[in-house]
């Protein structure tokens, strides 16, 4: 049990670099978001990120270990949404 919660945490631990990455890229899209939307959008995404990571660090800890390839499939398609995001701003 103690493998999956590692592995999990460590997979969360890269999707907030990810996520800071892609908020930090100065995207064109960016620029067109009301200032208050984007200020809400910005709390509320790591929000959203965070409850992901406990979720799925509490369910794992609670005899859901094969939840580990659920949050390595999230992180998977985390990443290359993310690289597509950042490839576009280039």
């Amino acid at each position: 049990m103690v493998w999956e919660l590692i592995i999990i945490a460590v997979l969360g631990v890269g999707n907030f670099a990810i996520h800071q990455a892609v908020r930090e890229n100065g995207h064109p899209l960016r620029e067109h978001m009301p200032d208050f939307l984007a200020h809400l959008s910005r709390r509320l995404t790591w929000i959203a990120e965070f409850a992901v990571l406990l979720a799925a660090l509490l369910l794992a800890a609670n005899g859901w270990p094969e939840l580990v390839w659920a949050y390595l499939a999230y992180s998977a398609l985390n990443g290359m949404a993310a690289w597509l995001v950042l490839r576009a701003g280039v």
